[in-house]
């Protein structure tokens, strides 16, 4: 099972078997930071701040799986915490962090699921902060590419944590298990799992600098055979997306798509455009020849608030291959007009 996703225009460029449900692994533990990175934005926690260790965070070291080594005896600050679940995937330390946000593990688990529905993660249920296998406890690929796409764009300050080659703590030193760290320097994220059921998981994350800016790819490869298996599938996935796809950005952020006219306003024109750049990808070679058609809600009448969606940009290749659907919106507000100019636009319509 794999996806392959380019983050810069948000297209799916391969997948397999990407919506079947298994066994998530460690990268459960991309949502268990996901949600932590969340309550240090919101100031819920801080990273200078030590947590206690439970006896439960501690009792992990008997379930078999990684681990950073904490005791009951210490008090880790929330940096070591994260750093210990992220570079050394440490079980315990996933518990200590839940712990330290929700006062449970039940109720952060709870929190996991509820952010889950909210994303409309349909194949995706948590059952543990960790990836230990469970019963009821599954994801796909498609949703862990999600997931690991939210900390990208939401928690970028925290995302190189995901480069770290290795961690000491208490005098351990470990290494991070993602192989394409140490070869391929796009590289720079992002978690590996294995469990017995699992297999050998890997998503990774890689950035290339373009002539018209960064783009990233995204790789989630699940059930693998081995750390070897799982590294080369993702690095042939990755070199796929950069050799056969072209990233082409078709408008600027903040620039218009187009201007349509308006009915009862205080302007007679609208101005549409997308919340950011609009890039696509495309086979190699294709961008010159793509075709864009604007579909959008008409008349279009006053009052329009900026942001307020009237429209989607539709791309396609020459051959009519639907490329992507960009949404579009209202760059800046249109006010109702007076009540003479709302009258003679009236009888204008009436009469179109």
């Amino acid at each position: 099972q794999y996806i392959l996703m380019d983050m810069t225009s948000q297209q799916v460029l391969a997948a397999r078997d990407a919506d079947a449900q298994t066994d998530p692994a460690s990268l459960t533990k991309l949502m268990t930071a996901y949600l932590v990175f969340n309550a240090l934005r919101d100031k819920k926690l801080t990273l200078e701040q030590t947590l206690p260790v439970s006896e439960r965070a501690w009792r992990e070291r008997k379930g078999g799986g990684s681990l950073m080594f904490i005791d009951t005896t210490m008090t880790p600050k929330v940096d070591e915490l994260v750093k210990g679940m992220i570079v050394q995937s440490g079980n315990d330390a996933a518990v200590a962090l839940a712990e330290g946000v929700a006062g449970t593990v039940e109720k952060f688990v709870e929190m996991m699921n509820r952010q889950a529905q909210a994303w409309g993660l349909k194949n995706t249920q948590f059952r543990n902060v960790t990836g230990l296998s469970e019963p009821g406890h599954y994801s796909s690929a498609r949703d862990v590419a999600v997931v690991a796409a939210k900390i990208i764009g939401e928690h970028g300050t925290h995302y190189p944590l995901y480069s770290i080659r290795q961690y000491t703590f208490n005098n351990i030193k470990q290494d991070n298990r993602n192989m394409l760290l140490g070869r391929d320097p796009t590289v720079d994220g992002m978690k590996t799992g294995f469990t017995e059921a699992a297999g050998y998981c890997l998503v990774a994350s890689a950035a290339r600098d373009m002539p018209n800016g960064k783009r990233r790819l995204l790789s989630v490869v699940l059930g693998t055979a081995s750390r070897e298996a799982r590294a080369s599938e993702s690095q042939q996935l990755l070199n796929w997306g950069w050799q056969a796809w072209d990233a082409v950005r078709l408008f600027e952020a903040g620039k218009e798509v187009v201007t349509v006219p308006v009915w009862k306003g205080q302007k007679p024109q609208a101005r549409l455009g997308a919340a950011g750049a609009i890039y696509v990808s495309v086979p190699k070679g294709e961008g010159e020849r793509l075709k864009t058609v604007v579909e959008r809600t008409d008349p279009l009448v006053a009052p329009l608030l900026a942001g307020q969606r009237v429209g989607t940009l539709k791309v396609s290749t020459a051959t009519g291959a639907p490329v992507a659907e960009v949404p579009l919106t209202v760059i800046e507000s249109v006010e109702l007009a007076g009540l003479l100019g709302r009258a003679w636009d009236a009888i204008r319509l009436w009469i179109k």
